[in-house]
């Protein structure tokens, strides 16, 4: 289960839908401390629930607890044909993406409140962050770990998932002077190649996906 839950962890992690906001709280606010860590609050508690939700799902049909279910198998399938197919298109188009989606641009001047809404809307209305979550969340209830096991699971895949915007945040709440800079380059690497760096982690992802998928039938 955990060779299935990294790779998806890491998927979220790295995105810049991750990253570019929790960068531009704590660069770009007048209160970066609080306002990032609400942020990172929100983001958290938003991947828990959303992972939790299809953790519960194969029970609706009866398939909890079972290692290896068989329509499991297609569901890592479908999961990666669709990752591969967008992470195809987003590398051809990633000459004519620009630079990170402009909403993020107005992220630096919400408080803390605001803050820790957007942590949980993200992780919500972003489809690629969805469909990991929909797969690590499959993987946990088909793992058959039972429920405590299940939770701390969850609680795993969050802290990974979130770990680029867990890191960052702690790292400027106790080192805000010598990081500033630091992060800054970061931010505007990640701005302007972000659409290459999506690509190629939704290629890797979809290809070990389909490659698992394939393997249990």
């Amino acid at each position: 289960m955990l060779g299935e839950l990294i790779p998806l962890a890491l998927v979220v992690a790295a995105s810049p839908l991750s990253i570019i906001p929790a960068l531009l709280l704590v660069l770009h606010t007048a209160r970066p401390r609080p306002t990032g860590l609400a942020f990172l609050f929100g983001w958290l508690a938003g991947l828990i629930a959303l992972t939790s939700a299809f953790v519960a799902v194969p029970r609706a049909f009866g398939g909890a607890g079972q290692a290896t279910p068989h329509w499991a198998a297609y569901v890592r399938i479908g999961i990666g044909v669709v990752l591969i197919a967008f992470g195809g298109w987003r590398w051809l188009t990633r000459r004519k993406a620009g630079q990170a989606p402009a909403f993020l641009k107005t992220v630096g001047r919400i408080g803390p409140l605001r803050a820790a809404g957007l942590g949980v809307v993200l992780t919500f209305v972003n489809p690629k962050l969805l469909v990991i979550n929909a797969a690590a969340g499959l993987a946990i209830s088909t793992a058959a770990l039972g429920s405590p096991g299940s939770w701390f699971a969850v609680a795993v895949y969050a802290l990974l998932a979130g770990s680029t915007v867990l890191i960052p945040m702690l790292a400027y709440a106790v080192a805000a002077e010598r990081l500033a800079r630091p992060l800054e380059r970061v931010r505007e690497w990640i701005e302007r190649q972000h659409a290459a760096i999506t690509a190629v982690i939704l290629l890797v992802i979809g290809i070990v996906l389909l490659y698992q998928g394939i393997r249990t039938l």
